[in-house]
């Protein structure tokens, strides 16, 4: 990460030349005076920048398109290192410059994402293909419900002894992620067919502690398995804020099984909102297994949903006493076979415990649903 002063870019700039062939230089090729590293890459190369008079055009031709008066400084955007091949950036002003000298290849690209990721895709992979020297796989598995150092006991094992496959794990609150990387100097479905065989090995272990292996937040997984069981699901929530709706109405589509929320955060709100009885708060607090089940049996009765859930606890950092510490928070799914309701204690700041209070409550909704789609009811009878 470099700054904008010239200095400081021509020492980077310096140094990647010194100890790299292949560089990558993002960003600084806007408008502006502060855009320096044209000008900066120029200087250490010994090149001058010129004008390109396509290139002026087309940018031109952008602002024409948009009805938009172009600023005098966006002709800055059409001057090219001498030597230089531009490369079209087809979502903003600012075209992108892949330069070869001696031994080294350098690459320019702005640095928002939305123009630089499709001009790296277009323009830059295919020309990187003929410095291949192997072929590499990343997989990764998202499990949940385990901490990073019992993960590491439960598949320790399994871990391979060859230099050309390796695991890494990364762990964030109520999540941790298991990252194969497999190499090949053949091809890519030899890396792909060693990553399989050992990301088998871990489902294997693991069974469904592991909720993702394409990609998918767990919100998007307990909304696709709402979806194929063509269940409806209601909340509430006390401790969480709105943080749980959140994160289940950022998944697209989630209107077909998500009928809303109520956010009950005093004890006058659950009782008036969710039908919690007020004996029930009286005797054994707002954050109680009781009121937790009372809170998801109401929502689910007041929204006519098959599925409630609610989370009630303590996201701190006051309000803990010894009996009912900071991050103790209770979470109760409520169906038509009953009310479960499970205890936790949540560790780290405020916003780390509402994130792991909605992590499992999406995770005891993913597996109440994955028990639903393996019931035997739901399996087709044998043949005769």
């Amino acid at each position: 990460m470099v700054g904008d002063d010239q200095e400081t870019l021509l020492v980077a700039l310096q140094n990647s030349l010194a100890r790299s062939n292949l560089i990558f230089i993002m960003g600084g090729l806007g408008p502006t005076d502060d855009d320096r590293t044209r000008e900066a890459l120029a200087r250490v190369l010994g090149r001058p920048i010129v004008l390109d008079r396509r290139l002026l055009e087309n940018i031109r031709a952008w602002f024409r398109r948009r009805k938009i008066r172009m600023s005098p400084a966006n002709k800055r955007q059409a001057y090219l290192i001498d030597g230089a091949q531009s490369l079209d950036n087809k979502n903003g002003t600012a075209p992108g410059q892949w330069l070869e000298t001696g031994s080294h290849r350098i690459v320019l690209l702005p640095g928002p994402p939305h123009e630089l990721k499709p001009m790296f895709q277009e323009s830059i992979q295919p020309r990187l293909e003929r410095f291949r020297r192997s072929y590499l796989v990343r997989r990764v598995l998202k499990t949940t419900g385990l901490g990073e150092s019992r993960l590491e006991d439960m598949i320790q094992d399994l871990y391979p002894k060859s230099r050309d496959l390796k695991v890494t794990l990364l762990a964030s609150p109520g999540q941790v992620e298991i990252h194969i990387a497999s190499a090949s100097e053949r091809s890519m479905s030899a890396a792909d067919i060693k990553a399989e065989r050992l990301e088998k090995k871990f489902l294997s272990r693991l069974g469904d502690r592991v909720f993702s292996i394409s990609g998918e937040d767990l919100e998007s997984v307990a909304g696709r398995l709402l979806r194929g069981e063509k269940k409806t699901l209601a909340i509430a929530e006390s401790c969480t804020g709105g943080y749980l709706g959140h994160r289940l109405t950022n998944v697209p589509g989630s209107s077909d099984y998500f009928l809303g929320g109520i956010l009950a955060y005093g004890n006058r709100a659950k009782i008036k909102l969710l039908g919690v009885p007020e004996a029930v708060i009286r005797k054994y607090g707002a954050v109680s297994p009781r009121t937790a089940a009372a809170m998801a049996e109401g929502v689910r009765m007041k929204m006519s949903s098959d599925i409630g859930l609610s989370i009630t606890g303590i996201a701190g950092p006051s309000g803990g006493t010894p009996r009912k510490p900071v991050g103790l928070v209770y979470i109760a799914l409520a169906s038509d076979l009953g009310t479960d309701v499970s205890r936790n204690l949540f560790w780290g700041k405020r916003e780390a415990i509402k994130f792991q209070s909605s992590q499992k409550a999406l995770d005891m909704l993913r597996r109440y649903l994955l028990a639903e789609e393996n019931s035997p009811s739901k399996k087709p009878a044998e043949k005769k």
